[in-house]
Formats: structure tokens, sequence, C-alpha cells
């Protein structure tokens, strides 16, 4: 844990006892702060009372000399209005800020060299920071991976001048950290998300801006038009800019052409890394997150050869286009994460044919914007709740058959898989539903997907299980 000494003696009141708030408020608290807790869930505040943490209903709280309301990033800040709490802080002129903040407080506090590498942007992010702080371990730093990938920024190891944190950053808690000033900020790309949380496409890109905006170094991709206007404007501001792309060469930076990474710089262009046989980096989307992570290692002046190779043994995300088993000509892929036809279009686009297994509880807009796609799919296999609505799209398109559950679609789609003669194929679990028809969550669906294809003859008897 990273104690938040910043605060030291003051009187700081802290809303949202999830798993990022309790960490932040035993952080608070192990620095010498005077934090009073809420929640709007009973069972949270016990736990945090549980922990000897002091609750108070922040309604009735006295808020004079309160230095900062320290805010959960999942609570409304602006939109679509903001919660109760927000609305007394301001109401008392009180500093509204999150754990990000915190830390980069924190470490300006200590006077720590510790380095911060920050990455946002709507599609990517957790793969991009797995990936930089993967090469960064094979390469032998210290390096520590937190924020919103699921380990809580406080919750890192303490804070040393050699130390590497890498830092994933939703657009909630960029918005609640102000003075966001990382070594190198990453802005990966710009699509609609969150409009709920932030009005509009224009509010959305401007908090995810502030990230490069304060950083030393930036590393931004320009295949949209709105991250390359923010790339231009850091230009204008004079501040060092890496560009990257997956679509088009860039004449400053790092992009894909084919498989390979090339690097333009004064006038030349020369290939810096190949990712062909890296099944774990496939795909368009996939040498975005590449181009990032080997653009902010080089801005740490690390190597290029090293990270080239480094590449080769990243493993993946779970659940995110993870390669589970490769026999023969089949490749078996969990990407249950996929949980919207966005999502889905990154795993149809990186394979050629495709048993592909989709359904669940349907989201609005369904399966048709992957129209495009469906000339790749060789079998579809369809289950849960929206099998019958996605049958209908596609019934002209491909061949599909109503499974009905996931172990019945994976035994049916490897069976038909090994009997396809026309090179490598890919059973791909990429759902584009929820899961909450069948699974608690997407992480239980790609588990039970591992465990139905780990349990197939024909894996059980191949030695390239993953």
């Amino acid at each position: 844990m990273i104690p938040v000494t910043c605060f030291k003696g003051q009187k700081l009141a802290l809303f949202g006892l999830g798993g990022s708030g309790l960490i932040t408020a035993k952080a608070l608290v192990a620095g010498g702060a005077r934090v009073t807790v809420w929640d709007d869930a009973p069972k949270r505040i016990s736990a945090a009372e549980a922990e000897g943490l002091p609750a108070e209903d922040l309604r009735d709280f006295d808020w004079e000399g309160v230095s900062a309301l320290v805010l959960a990033p999942g609570v409304p800040l602006t939109h679509p209005e903001p919660h109760w709490i927000v609305k007394l802080a301001i109401e008392h002129g009180v500093e509204i800020i999150g754990d990000i903040e915190l830390f980069c407080r924190e470490r300006r506090h200590v006077g720590s060299d510790a380095k911060l590498i920050a990455i946002t942007g709507t599609n990517g992010k957790s793969t991009t920071t797995a990936l930089i702080t993967h090469l960064l371990k094979t390469l032998g730093q210290d390096v520590q991976m937190g924020g919103n990938i699921g380990v809580p920024v406080l919750a890192l190891e303490p804070l040393a001048d050699h130390r590497i944190y890498v830092v994933e950053c939703s657009s909630y808690q960029i918005d609640l950290a102000p003075s966001l000033d990382p070594a190198v900020g990453v802005l990966l790309n710009l699509s609609p998300d969150h409009l709920d949380r932030h009005g509009n496409m224009e509010s959305y890109a401007a908090i995810k801006e502030r990230l490069v905006a304060g950083a030393k170094i930036a590393v931004v991709g320009v295949d949209d038009d709105l991250s390359a206007q923010i790339a231009g404007r850091q230009d204008l501001a004079s501040m060092p800019v890496w560009r990257i792309a997956a679509e088009n060469p860039v004449s400053q930076g790092i992009y894909l052409e084919g498989t390979e990474l090339k690097q333009a710089a004064a006038g030349e262009t020369r290939s810096v890394a190949n990712l062909s046989d890296i099944d774990t980096l496939r795909g368009a989307h996939n040498g975005q997150n590449a181009a990032a992570a080997f653009a902010a290692l080089r801005a740490l002046d690390l190597p290029e050869a090293e990270i080239a190779e480094a590449f080769e043994s990243f493993p993946g995300l779970h659940h995110r286009m993870e390669l589970v088993a490769k026999t023969g000509h089949i490749l078996f892929v969990n990407d249950s994460k996929a949980t919207n036809a966005d999502a889905a279009a990154r795993a149809l686009s990186s394979f050629d044919r495709i048993y592909w297994i989709a359904g669940g509880k349907p989201k609005s807009g369904g399966i048709e914007p992957l129209n495009a796609f469906f000339p790749k799919i060789a079998k579809a296999y369809l289950i849960g709740e929206a099998a019958e609505i996605f049958a209908e799209t596609l019934k002209d398109h491909a061949p599909l058959a109503m499974s009905g559950t996931l172990e019945n679609a994976v035994k049916a789609a490897a069976k038909d898989a090994a009997k396809d003669s026309r090179g490598e194929v890919a059973v791909l679990l990429s759902p584009a539903c929820a899961s909450f028809d069948q699974f608690a969550n997407f992480e239980l669906r790609g588990e039970a997907f591992a465990k139905a294809v780990r349990a197939l003859p024909i894996v059980n008897q191949s030695k390239e299980v993953a």
C-alpha cells in the first residue's frame, strides 16, 4: 500500500467504499489524515467500520475545515446529475478528487522520482497497460500495475525512485485527477462511450485529453479524428508527441503496416518489430496497442531491440482475445470480454475463417453492425437469450446452429472446425452480448469456455494447450 501523507493531520470526507474506496481510506489513515467515510450501501459501511474506519452519514457531517472530498470514480460527478454528496461538497466549497489524484500529489509531496505511465482511451486500455507492464518486467524494470485494470493504485507497492507505475485510467478517474502528471501519457483512441456520465462526446474527449496534456511526453493514437486533433494541440503547446496508428502511416511516430511496426522520423522509415507470429497480438487493434507500448518504452529511452524481443512472450489478458489452446490448424480463443458488437468486431477482424460462438443477454443494436465480417464466419453457434435475434440477422449470411449452452457450442464448433481443410481456423467465443442470462459476469463465462475447450479430446491429446 502507498500511505498518503500529503494530507497528514487534515480533515477529509470519503464517499464510495468499493474496492478502491476502502483501500484509499486506509492509505489516507496510514498517512495520518483524519478521514470520515460513507456509502449508499449499508454493507459497505459495515465493512469499513469493521476495518476500524470512522463512518458517519455525510449529510449530517460538519464540513467546516474539510480539505477535500475523496470520491470513488463510480459515483456520478456531473451527469446524468451530480450525486447528492457532490452537491453537498460544492455547496461547502470543498474540492473533489479521487485516488489517482492522491497518488500524483503524494509522489510530488515526497519528491519521488518514480515514473508514472498513464494509459487511457475508449478501447484497448487494459491490453496496453498489461503489455507495457510485461515489456518493462521482461526488460528487468521494477514495475507496478494498477488503476482501472483491477488493482487500486494506492494498493500498489510504496513509492520508490526506481519504480515505474503503469496505471490504466478511466474517464471517471481522470475527471477526479486535476493535476495528473505522468512521465508518459498514452491516449489510444476515442469513440462514443460513457456519454451518460459525461453529457456529450466533446466533454468525454476533453476529459481524456487531460491525461496527455499533463504528461511530459504524450503518446497519441491518430486513427480517429478527435485523437488526431488532440495530438495537434499537443504540438501547438510544444509538447513532445509520439503519434501511433494502425490504419495509416504517420510521418513522425510508430505505425502498423501489415504485421510490422514501423518507426517514422526525420523523413526516414524503418521496421522496429514484427508481430506476425505473436498470437496474443493479432489484429489491427492489437497493432495499435503494440505501437503505443513500443512508443511508451522508447520515450523512457529503453532499447528498441529488447522491446521488440519482449513482445514475443506477451501472454495476453484473460478473456480478451486469449488463446486458450492451439491444436493443429485450430485456435481456441476466449474473447468473453466482448460484450457488445463494437468489441466483437475487433476479434472478428483478426481471423480469416471463424467458428463463432455468440449470444447471451442482448444489447441494443444487436450484431447488425458486424455485417462486414459475416463472410468470415464458417458457422455460428448461438447461445442464450440473444440466440433467436442473432439467428434472424445471420440466417442469410452464414450457417448457424442453435446451441443453447456454451458447452454445447464448444463441442459442436470444435467438431466442425476439425473437419475444415482450408487452413487455420478459429473457434472464437466473442459473444457481442452481456453474460447475465447464463453467467454472473464475463469472467465466469470465459472460464466456462476455457474449461469446455480443455475437456475436448482433441485438446487433451495436444501438447499445444495454452
